[in-house]
C-alpha cells in the first residue's frame, strides 16, 4: 500500500534516511534532523511531500519516496525530482519500490508534469537495474555539480 506521509511518519521516515545514507557509504553526510523532516514536509511553507510503502500484512512502513517540485524551460510545466528512494532491505522484492514510483508516475500524468527524474550512484547496480526495466534511461550526457560546505560559503559570502 502506498498513501501519502503524515506528520506521525516523520521519525520512521528519519530513520530509513539514515538507512539509505548507510547503504550509499555517506551516513555522515546525513545530517537531517526530525524537526528538519517535519519542517519541510509539513511546516508552513512545505518544501518537499513524501509518500510512504505500507507492509500489506503487517501495516507498518517498509520504505518513501521524498520527492519535490522542478521546472523544465524547455518544456514549460513542473516535474517532480525524486530525492529519495527507499525501500528496507526486508522487504525489497514486493513491489513497494515500482509501486511507489508507479505513484509518482501517476501524480505527474494526473498533473500535466512531464518529467519524473532522479539519480543513482553509478555502482549501485541493482537500482541501475531495476530503473532500466521500468523504462528509465540514464541521462549520461548530463554531469551533476554541487556546491557545499567551504566551497557554497565562499561563492556566497
Amino acid at each position: 500500500m502506498i498513501r501519502e506521509a503524515t506528520p506521525a511518519d516523520v521519525p520512521v521516515i528519519h530513520a530509513m534516511v539514515r538507512e539509505l545514507a548507510d547503504y550509499e557509504k555517506a551516513l555522515d553526510e546525513a545530517r537531517a534532523t526530525e524537526e528538519q523532516l517535519r519542517d519541510a514536509l509539513f511546516g508552513e511553507r512545505p518544501a518537499a511531500f513524501a509518500h510512504v510503502a505500507e507492509d500489506d500484512a503487517t501495516g507498518e512502513p517498509v520504505g518513501f519516496a521524498l520527492w519535490f517540485l522542478n521546472f523544465s524551460t524547455w518544456r514549460g510545466v513542473h516535474g517532480i525530482y525524486l530525492e529519495d528512494l527507499y525501500v528496507r532491505p526486508g522487504a525489497r522484492g514486493g513491489g513497494h519500490g515500482k509501486a511507489l514510483l508507479t505513484e509518482l508516475a501517476r501524480i505527474c500524468v494526473a498533473r500535466g508534469y512531464e518529467r519524473l527524474e532522479w539519480s543513482v550512484l553509478n555502482w549501485n547496480e541493482p537500482s541501475i537495474a531495476f530503473y532500466r526495466a521500468l523504462g528509465a534511461r540514464p541521462q549520461d550526457e548530463w554531469t551533476v555539480f554541487r556546491l557545499t560546505d567551504e566551497a557554497l560559503n565562499s561563492l556566497g559570502a
